[in-house]
């Protein structure tokens, strides 16, 4: 039996973090965790229907918010490419900011509707602009091997503040009523700081107008904005229908986007009394599942690397849909405990999925909105999804709706995997075609060989004398 290897030798050091990548690290940190710390999510329900808002008009408020948010999210790609990621963060948390408090200013149908079109606008101007603000920060220092862990610590510590803040709400509540949208709101100020700490290392080459790493020449001045805009959406569409990598991957994502989504915001407390667990137990059932996804986060790469990243996502996307529909079957305790498992599944999804599109990214392309392009996939997908949930629940179906979510995800999953065998396979045959095309090329008399004079072909020392054997890189 061979020793083992020890593991500095097995496994290559990672290259050490600069300061600028810590510090982007850290207030990236920091910038996460305000921006989605959303004191109200386990009450805006309760606190609506306080309001005097009736279930269509909540329901309606969330179809609504989805459309919005892939409205939003076209030209929201395009800004962060233009103007730069940093600037992008810095608006998205002014709007986050006066989203907050649209509630405490007009507590009616209208405010709540400004309320989450404000917050729709906030989130699709960073969705995409703050991963690839770490993603070309990290790779700016030379230190994007980081980029995986500082992802998914990045979401492990949003969803631990989540857990210490979210049991709070209730007794503050209490004591003010519009609480949890004031503290909402000083959150989002505080991203804020955090943006604008961030080191202006990070913004693209081609939005400072200086000429990229490893060209020599005069900086370019950037181009007006609207022609920089369109061509930014159009080398974003150009990149999508010419990478048919990307465009599978960013099709893999929306599973799970959409089950994780769906379920963890609009199906979490239907599904819980369903199953005659009452409403002073969701808190804690809410935070058990956030411990679970925040562990999931902060640890994507217990995963191995037995498998492929791509074949990890399509894996935790069936344990996804093998939870919703093991649901239907269990009791309290059972759905408790899947529900643990399905968030931490969608917590180790989450940053591999993400490492996936920003890696299938090519270079020079504009990434934000390509970003971008993707959020507007789940969220069209999404805004589907919760019409069709809408109706589900309103048949009182909610056994069928978990088992049609689970089989549509298994379908969808395979096109996914036969979709991607068949371009291995072209890929592998263009290969093989390539490869035959030279070495038949290889075999083929040097013509030039042939023309030269029967003198030179006979001189012993002639650059033409022997076989072609002799010189066969001169033959390919």
């Amino acid at each position: 039996m061979s020793p083992r290897l020890p593991r500095s030798a097995a496994r290559p050091a990672a290259t050490p973090l600069t300061g600028t990548a810590r510090r982007i690290i850290r207030l990236n940190y920091g910038f996460q965790l305000l921006f989605n710390l959303l004191w109200w999510m386990p009450v805006f329900y309760a606190y609506q229907k306080d309001a005097g808002l009736s279930d269509g008009q909540i329901f309606g408020i969330q179809s609504i918010y989805y459309v919005a948010f892939c409205l939003f999210e076209i030209p929201t790609g395009l800004i962060a490419d233009r103007i730069g990621t940093r600037n992008c963060l810095r608006a998205g948390a002014v709007v986050m900011t006066a989203a907050n408090l649209a509630p405490v200013v007009s507590s009616s149908y209208s405010g709540f509707l400004v309320h989450f079109l404000a917050i729709a606008a906030g989130r699709s101007l960073t969705s995409g602009a703050a991963s690839a603000y770490l993603y070309d920060g990290l790779r700016a220092e030379r230190c994007e091997e980081h980029y995986l862990k500082a992802e998914g610590t990045a979401r492990a510590l949003g969803l631990a503040a989540k857990i210490l803040c979210w049991p709070l709400v209730g007794p503050l509540m209490v004591l003010v009523h519009p609480a949890p949208y004031l503290l909402s709101a000083l959150s989002a100020a505080g991203s804020l700081i955090c943006v604008i700490a961030l080191p202006r290392a990070a913004t693209p080459a081609r939005n400072r107008g200086t000429a990229p790493p490893g060209r020599t020449g005069k900086p370019r001045a950037p181009r007006g904005g609207r022609g920089t805009s369109l061509g930014d959406a159009k080398a974003a569409l150009r990149c999508v229908a010419s990478s048919p990598w990307l465009a599978l991957v960013m099709v893999q994502g929306v599973a799970v986007f959409t089950l994780s989504r769906i379920c963890q915001v609009n199906l979490f407390q239907p599904i819980l009394l369903d199953h005659g667990i009452g409403e002073s137990a969701h808190g804690g059932v809410l935070a058990a599942m956030t411990v679970a996804e925040a562990v999931g986060s902060a640890r994507p790469q217990w995963l191995g690397r037995r498998l492929t990243p791509v074949a990890w996502v399509s894996v935790l996307s069936l344990v996804l849909a093998g939870t919703l529909a093991g649901i239907t079957l269990g009791g309290s305790w059972t759905v408790v405990a899947l529900l643990c498992v399905f968030a931490a599944a969608a917590g180790f999804a989450y940053p591999v999925q993400r490492k996936l599109v920003n890696d299938a990214v090519p270079a020079g392309a504009p990434r934000a909105t390509l970003l971008s392009v993707e959020s507007i996939v789940d969220r069209a997908v999404c805004a589907l999804a919760a019409v069709a949930v809408g109706a589900y629940l309103s048949a009182g179906h909610l056994d069928a709706l978990l088992w049609h979510s689970a089989l549509a995800t298994a379908v969808l999953l395979g096109a996914f995997q036969l979709v991607l065998r068949s371009t291995r396979t072209r890929r592998s045959a263009e290969g093989m075609t390539e490869g035959a095309a030279a070495l038949e090329a290889a075999e083929q008399p040097n013509p030039e060989a042939a023309e030269v004079p029967d003198s030179r072909r006979r001189h012993p020392g002639g650059a033409a004398s022997g076989a072609p054997d002799a010189h066969p890189k001169a033959a390919v």
